[in-house]
C-alpha cells in the first residue's frame, strides 16, 4: 500500500471566551493507499478542525502535513490548486454544495472545465460518473432541490471523484440522511474504494457506519487522540474510558 497522508504533531487553537482553546492538541496518524480511515468523537472533539486543516481551509498553529510525502500545509498559488485536485471532500447536506441555479450535471462537470477539459469530454466522463455511482442519466439536468437527498449526495460523491482524487474526505457525509439511505452510500464508498483503490478519511460519529466501512479507526477527544486501532477491535474491546462510553452510548441508540 504505502502511506499517502501522514501528520504529524498536528495543533490548532482558538480564542474562546477570550482565553486559549486548543481544538486539536498534537496529533499524529496516517492514511494508506486504498483505506479507509476513520475518525470518531462526539461534536466538538477536533475532527472537522483537523479536515479543515488538510483542506487548507484553516491554518495550522503547529505541526506537519505530507501528501506523498510533499509537506502540504504552507502551499500557495498554483500548488495549492494542484492540492485541492488531489484531496476532495463530500459534506454533511450535499444540497448546500450545490449551486442552486445550476443542474447537477453542470455542478459535476465544472471542476473538468476548470482543468481545461473539453465541454465535450467532461459531459461523456460526467455521464459514466453518474452510472458509476448509479445514478439515471436524466439527473443530470435536473437541479438540487429536484432530488432526494440520496441522489443529491451521490451526485456530490461523483463530482468529488470528477477529477480523479488521491483522497476523498468524507464530512459526516451520511448523517442528514435516513438510515435506509445511509446504507446505501456506505455500500457505494465501499465499492467505490474497491474498484478505484481509493483512499477515504471518514469523520463520523456513527460507530455502526464505522465499524462496516473502515478498516482503521481514530477515537478523539478533546483534541486528542485516544485510541487507535481495528474497527472491530476498539468497538469489542476498547482500553480508553472515553472510547468505552462512545461505545456504550452507540448499543444504547440502537
Amino acid at each position: 500500500m504505502g502511506t499517502i497522508l501522514e501528520v504529524k504533531d498536528l495543533t490548532k487553537q482558538f480564542y474562546k471566551n477570550k482565553k486559549l482553546f486548543t481544538a486539536v492538541d498534537h496529533i499524529s496518524f496516517q492514511l494508506q493507499q486504498g483505506e479507509c480511515l476513520g475518525i470518531v468523537g462526539e461534536s466538538g472533539c477536533g475532527k472537522s478542525t483537523t479536515v479543515k486543516m488538510l483542506t487548507h481551509l484553516l491554518q495550522p498553529d503547529g505541526g506537519e502535513i505530507f501528501l506523498d510525502g510533499t509537506e502540504i500545509q504552507y502551499l500557495k498559488g498554483k500548488a495549492l490548486k494542484k492540492l485541492y485536485t488531489e484531496i476532495q471532500m463530500v459534506f454533511q447536506t450535499p444540497q448546500d454544495s450545490f449551486d442552486p441555479r445550476r443542474t447537477l450535471g453542470d455542478g459535476i462537470m465544472e471542476s473538468m472545465k476548470n482543468q481545461g477539459i473539453s465541454g465535450k469530454q467532461a459531459r461523456e466522463r460526467m455521464q459514466q460518473l453518474l452510472k458509476q455511482v448509479e445514478l439515471p442519466l436524466e439527473l443530470a439536468d435536473r437541479y438540487p432541490n429536484q432530488v432526494s437527498g440520496g441522489q443529491c449526495q451521490r451526485a456530490a460523491i461523483a463530482r468529488a471523484l470528477a477529477i480523479e482524487p488521491k483522497i476523498l474526505v468524507c464530512d459526516e457525509a451520511t448523517s442528514a440522511l435516513d438510515v435506509t439511505v445511509q446504507a446505501q452510500i456506505v455500500d457505494l464508498l465501499k465499492r467505490l474504494q474497491k474498484e478505484m483503490n481509493l483512499s477515504i478519511l471518514l469523520i463520523c460519529h456513527d460507530l455502526a457506519l464505522v465499524q462496516h466501512l473502515c478498516d482503521r479507526v481514530i477515537v478523539m477527544y478533546q483534541g486528542k487522540i485516544m485510541e487507535e486501532g481495528d474497527p472491530d477491535t476498539i468497538i469489542n474491546f476498547p482500553k480508553n474510558d472515553y472510547t468505552k462510553m462512545l461505545v456504550e452510548a452507540a448499543m444504547l441508540g440502537q
